[in-house]
């Protein structure tokens, strides 16, 4: 009997592409379900309906939902190519970072992203302080996982295309290759990957689409 296996996401979702990126790499076979948000589909509220968000992955019927979960149980899943260290202190470091990554940068670099005047030149302090914490941890590495791509890369793969898609929108480098080498390496890096690259949404519509976002909290904070 064949294996079900779906990914409801969006088209853009940072979320999402975490599953897509996790399962590419594993070279696993799935049925993308693309959602809309505004409308949201019977089977998404029956399968998560505690946060009624994406993504969900739908394996033979049974439902895991949030992304990094969901990341784990790819990993535990399937076992080729390892994405979590092996070392029981190793996947505790990363599943730290990885949270960090969720509950720390990226709420500030949205903060600055969303902000204007005075506002955004006090937001962008916690950003750099941030992105210190993350430089240190790729110190004599090519990726955060070592040399190849991890658990954590894909946790906080969103950088390497969000980052400048949000900084072009608002006219800042957040991440400066003098600065931040080692993140500016890591951003290449990833981004480069082929499976990576390949899985990228497309960037004039996602540019677009946030610039919307950000004028449409401008007008709301006015």
């Amino acid at each position: 009997m064949a294996e079900e296996l779906k990914l409801f996401r969006t088209w853009s979702s940072l979320y999402g592409l975490r599953a897509v990126h996790a399962l590419k790499i594993k070279g696993v076979e799935y049925e993308t379900v693309f959602e809309d948000l505004k409308n949201k589909s019977a089977s998404l509220l029956e399968y998560n309906p505690i946060h009624k968000k994406i993504p969900v992955l739908l394996h033979n019927g049974k439902p895991i939902c949030e992304s990094l979960v969901i990341l784990e149980y790819i990993d535990e899943v399937w076992k080729q190519s390892p994405l979590l260290p092996q070392h029981p202190y190793d996947k505790a470091i990363a599943r730290f970072w990885a949270k960090f990554g969720d509950e720390k940068v990226l709420p500030s670099i949205w903060t600055v992203f969303v902000s204007q005047g005075k506002a955004r030149e006090e937001a962008v302090g916690p950003v750099t302080e941030n992105l210190h914490f993350l430089e240190e941890q790729l110190k004599g590495k090519k990726f955060f996982a070592g040399e190849s791509i991890g658990y954590l890369d894909l946790a906080l793969g969103w950088m390497a295309n969000m980052i400048s898609i949000l900084g072009e929108i608002i006219d800042l480098k957040f991440v400066d290759a003098e600065q931040f080498p080692l993140l500016s390496a890591w951003m290449e890096n990833f981004s480069d990957d082929p499976v990576i690259k390949e899985c990228w949404p497309p960037r004039d519509e996602m540019l677009v689409k946030f610039k919307a976002i950000r004028e449409q909290r401008l007008k709301l904070g006015a």
